[in-house]
């Protein structure tokens, strides 16, 4: 059978890579006494896998991962998807929080395959140059009304980072200020939905690298928070996972 899982990964963790992310998963399954699928061949793996690697850094509000279990054998009977939830929680570390688990037997694809967006909350604070004089309504039309959008952008098979029009890659975008009176200073939200998957993918690291470009933001990216709010899937993932 195949499930999906839909997690948040939140606090402390969210410095734990994905390569390591994707272990605590195995060993859980491990620990809990599930079985995993493996893929035939030479060298198999079990059939599980992410809709989407989370960035380093970044939080993730509502993450996927998919699995297949193995064939129960005549002794023994498979996991209800409610008792599976309450095995995996139970052992699950800090910061990693199961909310549900769902039964995806008309899952053809991956999910890597159906994702087409993604969803994302941007926080930039002590925000300076002109995005301090400027309401969120003005840094979207400055922003927006630019004909490209140009940013480096690195190439698997090319040693220079290349120019690339990230402008099309934005469906959604909304900047919003809020000034800090203790701290004397304003902090920039941004909410934006970006191309995401294997068709097309806009990183919201070149994002912001075009809005500091723009309005010469100094603010160092150690300083800035990102998290992913929500994943987009093609339309019959999208109303079955929903």
């Amino acid at each position: 059978m195949k499930y999906i899982i839909e997690f948040s990964k939140t606090g402390t963790i969210c410095y734990t890579s994905h390569l390591d992310i994707m272990k605590v998963f195995k060993r859980s399954f491990k620990r809990a006494g599930i079985s995993i699928a493996y893929s035939q061949g030479f060298n198999p793996h079990p059939k599980m896998g992410f809709a989407q690697p989370l960035s380093l850094g970044y939080w993730g509000l509502e993450e996927y991962v998919e699995f297949e279990t193995a064939a129960a054998d005549a002794a023994s009977e498979p996991f209800a998807a409610d008792e599976m939830l309450q095995k995996l929680s139970a052992i699950m570390p800090e910061g990693l929080t199961l909310k549900r688990i769902i039964e995806a037997p008309w899952l053809r694809k991956t999910l890597a395959a159906e994702t087409t967006a993604a969803e994302y909350m941007i926080q930039i604070p002590d925000v300076t140059g002109r995005t301090a004089e400027l309401d969120g309504a003005a840094i979207y039309e400055n922003f927006m009304n630019q004909e490209e959008i140009l940013v480096l952008k690195k190439q698997k098979k090319k040693p220079e980072p290349v120019l690339v029009d990230i402008k099309s890659k934005i469906r959604s975008l909304q900047f919003q200020k809020e000034t800090d009176t203790a701290a004397k200073g304003q902090t920039l939200h941004i909410d934006c939905i970006l191309d995401a998957g294997s068709e097309s993918n806009l990183s919201p690291e070149l994002l912001i690298e075009a809005l500091v470009k723009r309005f010469g933001i100094e603010t160092p990216r150690c300083d800035m928070d990102i998290a992913r709010k929500r994943l987009y899937f093609k339309d019959e993932t999208e109303q079955k996972i929903r």
